[in-house]
């Protein structure tokens, strides 16, 4: 297998023919290099577009001069007119279509125009290839460089290209291409030597590979047995040995054939290393058979494959796997991260941990990250200043995609700068040019980054304060010191507390106290953020320092300060006041506008039900004698008129002059559907007398089974449960509460600490049972709703924050004695939380250096505890008639109000009975005894109706 391959690469080391060439051989060679530049050409324009414009072709070896004559050649006849212009000009055209095809492989690069002026990006996006595509580009590079391979000097060409290969990428089948292709000069001086050395650094570095290793091993045995010598045998039986130790796909195959091959007996410590390799290998295998089953990038797969490595810990399987994921996610800064950490960390091998760090920044050219961990890692091992500023000068040309990249890589090489001085030197070489590299990083910050972002990345001034911190305490430099500061200040940072104080504690350090006094006025009068924190370290100075002079200066000044501030903080606060009383003016116009939208709906739907009402009762009254349904059982029921009522169907059509519809039964299978909707659930009254020993738990899935049995146990936990009452609606559905009644009350006080505990995913509220009605002013609400000093309110959280993050956080303050995240009824998380300290101090420490801080990509406000009063809903009052009773529904006829209301009595005749009866038609009722009074019509005999005829 691996020896007919080594065979067939050998071939092309024989010796050229002697004499001329034939045409059709020369025309063979012609192409071959032709293409080898192609292929050279290609593999650069594919690493320019997945690496980016800072990759050095000449550092890796990828250049139209690695051909030697035939690249010298082919320059040549670029630049010579005569009779080969027209030969080049046919060449260059093909090499130019070649080199196209070559770059569709590698896919398409970034669209600057979809991005934000002057926004900078990678120079490709992640291809889900990832690198296979280079890896591809490099074996058939190597193989016409191989076709193409004469003599001595191309053969160590090849070797060259091999090692570069080998070096950019840990791939098993360009080392299964080197060890063949050394196979192939081992009649040459160290030929056996060479391909002994290729093939165990393939081992070392892909040997332990568990699908493509084994060609690697087979390659190597079959190299070894083709060797005729008895020393050679022992040899191929460590080899076998060896491979049988390690865990590799069809390892039983292996031993067959170590079995077979053997003359020998295999040693009982073979056997036992090669069943623990087995044991091995079905750890393994559900990793591999997710990686064969899954589609490229695979990157989940292969974080999960690290993730077992690392818990086993053997290095040399932990650098393999992480290779493995590198050859198709090469373009994921955070797997680089990862890999480059545990090599500085763990490794710590200079060759492998730099070169590691070097292909880091190829790959992911834009992310800040990877170039500050290279120069680390580069002074860690001893590099060269000239070799480490060569670094740091192309990270600049890198094309960051924030601005706060260039500050922080400015910020990683001031660092190394600033270790390398001797600051017990009054002045140095390393000091000038660390003095000489802040001005230069201020200069860029502010010309290049900020005309391309516009802005500089820095707004604190962070590279002004670190350079003012070490011109004050390495350098005694105080004057230097406080020019940095005046240029900090000017640029927009005075107005804020802990800036001020920041330069108050250097002038406290390494200063005098005239200076911080100076320094604590101007504070005092330019800080808006936090301006009660200053004056009170103004005082506390003057009464630990100062003179009456003094103190009575810093009384004057500062209580002036916080007069105005406080003046200032209530224009601001009237300003919101009648903001927030707008909004809620516009919000109860908003809220009755859509009441009397709501009203008119109303109206609109109790017209309609009147007018049908009234159609009913004109059925009836024209000799419908079916019984009245029910509401609810009329809007389910069919309008369709049945056979026998045709007739009185046509006199309602020439009366009213349309057809008026009559109700129908419903059909057996539409009541039947109707009442299974109902079921039958007992009601427990409440006895308000255990209302001591009972809880009210609400907020509940709607969706919870047998509420009762899943709550029991939890509340067991509390005392002894004597009852859990969940609330059923009429159709049997949970309503989400229920009542847990305990049988002793201190069993019922002890449950209310599991309120806002989680139960199916949602918050649940355990409160007190007690009765609004009789208690209106009772309070659920645990938590205070006034000014809470040591208490601090933080809005604008991720989401995705947990209480523990959020708590990592502040513990850096000062002593978090509870944090707690608000959420919603769903238990969804608001982005708010509240942090309480164990005093007022801590929290206003914690204000200044944790409000406008980033989480997660957020900027979060932090302020102190003081919710905004609750308005108390005015209750609505009952309208009353002044004088009377409350006015009674209006009422209509027996024919309704949408019918023409037209009596068939003549208006003689008629006797009104009561009042509602007069405002059918006519004005409203008079008052009670009027209408009394109306209504007592005088008694007629036969002779007043003779003469009431008589006058007609």
């Amino acid at each position: 297998m691996a020896t007919a391959s080594a065979t067939s690469a050998s071939e092309p080391e024989a010796e050229p023919k002697s004499g001329p060439k034939a045409e059709g051989e020369e025309d063979e060679v012609k192409a071959a290099r032709t293409r080898r530049k192609v292929l050279s050409r290609a593999v650069a324009a594919a690493t320019y577009k997945t690496i980016g414009p800072e990759w050095d072709q000449q550092e890796e070896g990828v250049s139209d001069s690695d051909g030697g004559e035939e690249y010298a050649m082919a320059s040549s006849a670029e630049s010579s007119p005569g009779e080969y212009e027209w030969e080049y000009d046919e060449e260059e055209e093909k090499n130019q279509l070649e080199i196209e095809r070559l770059e569709e492989q590698v896919g398409p690069g970034v669209d600057r125009g979809l991005l934000p002026s002057g926004a900078q990006v990678p120079a490709r996006l992640p291809d889900p290839r990832g690198c296979s595509c280079l890896i591809e580009l490099w074996l058939e590079w190597l193989h016409d460089e191989i076709s193409m391979a004469l003599d001595g000097l191309d053969r160590e060409h090849v070797y060259d290209l091999f090692e570069k290969a080998v070096k950019d990428y840990i791939c098993p089948n360009i080392w299964l291409e080197y060890g063949q292709y050394s196979v192939g000069g081992i009649g040459q001086k160290g030929g056996l030597e060479k391909v002994r050395s290729v093939f165990e650094r393939a081992l070392s570095s892909v040997g332990l590979h568990m699908t493509k290793g084994l060609a690697i091993w087979e390659a190597y045995r079959e190299f070894e047995s083709a060797i005729v010598e008895a020393a050679r045998l022992e040899k191929v039986h460590s080899l076998f040995r060896r491979q049988l130790a390690i865990p590799l796909y069809d390892m039983e195959a292996t031993f067959a054939e170590y079995e077979e091959w053997s003359e020998d007996p295999i040693p009982e410590s073979v056997i036992q290393n090669y069943n623990k390799a087995l044991q091995q290998l079905e750890k393994y295998k559900p990793y591999e058979e997710a990686l064969l089953q899954a589609e490229a990038p695979r990157l989940a797969e292969y974080q999960a494959y690290i993730e077992f490595e690392m818990k086993i810990g053997d290095p040399a399987r932990i650098q393999l796997i992480f290779e493995r994921a590198l050859v198709e996610n090469c373009l994921v800064p955070d797997l680089w991260i990862r890999y480059s950490q545990y090599l500085d960390r763990q490794l710590k091998v200079k060759d492998l941990v730099l070169s590691v760090h070097n292909r880091a920044v190829r790959n992911c050219p834009w992310t800040v990250a990877l170039w500050s961990r290279y120069l680390l890692a580069m002074e860690r091992h001893g590099v060269d200043h000239r070799v480490i500023s060569g670094t740091f000068e192309k990270a600049l040309n890198a094309g960051f995609i924030q601005a706060t990249d260039y500050v922080e890589i400015w910020q990683a090489y001031l660092d190394y700068l600033r270790r390398r001085v001797d600051f017990k030197q009054d002045s140095s070489k390393e000091l000038e040019e660390l003095r000489s590299t802040f001005t230069r990083a201020l200069e860029y910050l502010k010309q290049e980054v900020e005309e391309r972002f516009n802005e500089s990345g820095d707004p604190s001034c962070m590279i002004m304060q670190n350079w003012a911190r070490i011109e004050a305490r390495l350098c005694n430099n105080m004057q230097k010191a406080r020019e940095l500061w005046d240029s900090i200040m000017t640029k927009g940072n005075a107005k804020y507390a802990n800036m001020w104080l920041e330069y108050y504690n250097l002038e406290r350090a390494h200063g005098d106290t005239q200076h911080c006094r100076k320094a604590l006025h101007r504070a005092v009068q330019c800080t808006s953020d936090y301006p009660e924190h200053v004056c009170e370290v103004l005082l506390t100075m003057e009464r630990t320092e100062g003179t009456l002079e003094d103190w009575d200066i810093a009384v004057q000044k500062t209580e002036t300060r916080l007069a105005r501030v406080n003046e200032q903080r209530m224009k601001a606060a009237e300003k919101e006041a009648a903001l927030l009383q707008q909004e809620e003016e516009k919000a109860e116009q908003r809220k009755k506008a859509r009441a009397e939208k709501k009203a008119l709906k109303k109206k609109k739907k109790t017209r309609d039900a009147d007018k049908s009402k009234a159609d009913e009762d004109d059925e009836k009254e024209w000799g419908d004698d079916e019984e009245e349904q029910p509401a609810k059982r009329r809007r389910m029921e069919n309008n369709i008129p049945p056979a026998a009522e045709a007739q009185d169907m046509e006199v309602e059509t020439g009366l009213t002059g349309r057809c008026v519809p009559v109700d129908v039964d419903p059909p057996p299978k539409q009541k039947e559907k109707a009442a299974s909707l109902k079921r039958d659930v007992p009601k427990v009254p409440h006895d308000s007398s255990k209302d001591s020993i009972t809880v009210f738990v609400s907020n509940l899935p709607y969706s919870m089974g047998e509420p009762d049995v899943k709550l029991r146990p939890l509340f067991e936990t509390c005392g002894e449960v004597v009852e859990i009452r969940p609330i059923f609606s009429n159709r049997g559905d949970f309503r989400g509460y229920c009542y847990v009644e305990f049988k002793e009350e201190k069993s019922a006080l002890q449950a209310l600490e599991l309120d806002r505990k989680s139960v199916e995913g949602r918050p649940m509220f355990v409160s007190p049972c007690v009765d609004k009605s009789k208690n209106p002013d009772f309070k659920v609400f645990r938590y205070s709703t006034a000014l809470e000093k040591h208490k601090l309110f933080i809005s604008g959280l991720p989401f995705s924050c947990t209480k523990e993050e959020l708590e990592e956080i502040c513990k850096a303050h000062g002593t978090v004695k509870d944090l707690r995240l608000v959420t919603n009824r769903a238990g969804k998380p608001k982005g708010l939380a509240y942090v309480e300290y164990e005093n007022e101090s801590q929290a206003s420490q914690a204000v200044m250096k944790m409000d406008g801080m980033t989480i997660k990509e957020n900027v979060i406000k932090v302020a102190i505890s003081n919710p905004p009063q609750r308005k108390v809903p005015e209750k609505s009052e009952t309208r009353k008639v002044p004088g009377g009773p409350m006015v009674p529904r209006q009422m209509y006829g027996a024919r309704g109000k949408g019918r023409t209301q037209l009596s068939l009595l003549p208006r003689a005749l008629q006797r009104p009975s009561t009042a509602a009866s007069q405002a059918e038609n006519g004005p409203a009722p008079r008052p009670a005894v009027a209408a009394s009074a109306a209504t007592e019509a005088p008694k007629m005999s036969n002779a007043d109706f003779a003469k009431l005829l008589l006058r007609k």
